[in-house]
């Protein structure tokens, strides 16, 4: 039976995307939008009664959810922005404990062939690394100084990936880094600070970067 009076909400479309959708559990179309609450007679507006806060609306399940929740990347952004992480920290890694040593090299294109970049190489490697910082083949570079273009992409790849990664997640990357570090024997004091560097970047404490590369250091 029909309501004779009703408050309801009128929706007006702001803006469409794709978004992580909290109640589907994956990415989804959304309507961003904005409404006015309606004094309605048998389902007709009649009088305004005032706005109501903008929302995000699922186009597949028509959940209805605050706009904070397009912060969560979608899953193909997320992909993305853990691919590139992988690969700009194998690339810090290498740049700080220089291009010489073969079983470095291998190992940093391992990493980056595990982010996705199947047909990565140790050329494309090094031109990338070139292309950075201006890195002269075999000679180690710090995060600072001439690697300075390097330090701003691993800052910029891991800051936006960090707060939605878990801390398992986080230790991962930095185990992966100290991996590539420890390929061609102990750690270089510049290899310390290029991990305390993704560390600071991914949000880890310095302890915990500091229980990890010991870790990293004892066989399994």
């Amino acid at each position: 039976m029909t309501r004779l009076w009703g408050v309801r909400p009128r929706w007006r479309t702001d803006v469409l995307g794709e978004f992580f959708c909290p109640g589907c559990g994956g990415d989804r179309n959304y309507r961003r939008q904005h409404g006015r609450r309606w004094l309605r007679l048998l389902g007709t507006p009649m009088l305004p009664l005032g706005s109501v806060q903008s929302s995000v609306q699922c186009t597949n399940c028509h959940g209805r959810y605050g706009v904070e929740c397009l912060e969560q990347p979608t899953s193909g952004r997320l992909t993305t922005l853990l691919r590139d992480a992988q690969y700009t920290i194998a690339l810090a890694l290498l740049a700080a404990g220089g291009t010489g040593a073969a079983p470095a090299r291998a190992e940093a294109c391992e990493l980056a062939r595990a982010a996705g970049f199947e047909d990565c190489g140790e050329a494309q490697l090094l031109a990338a690394l070139a292309a950075l910082s201006g890195l002269d083949t075999g000679e180690p570079l710090e995060l600072r100084g001439a690697g300075a273009g390097l330090a701003i992409e691993l800052h910029a790849a891991l800051e936006p990936l960090a707060p939605h990664l878990a801390q398992q997640g986080r230790e991962r990357l930095v185990l992966q880094g100290a991996r590539i570090a420890l390929a061609d024997g102990r750690y270089l004091p510049q290899e310390r600070a290029a991990l305390a560097a993704v560390g600071r970047g991914l949000r880890l404490p310095d302890e915990v970067v500091l229980r990890l590369l010991e870790a990293a250091r004892t066989p399994h």
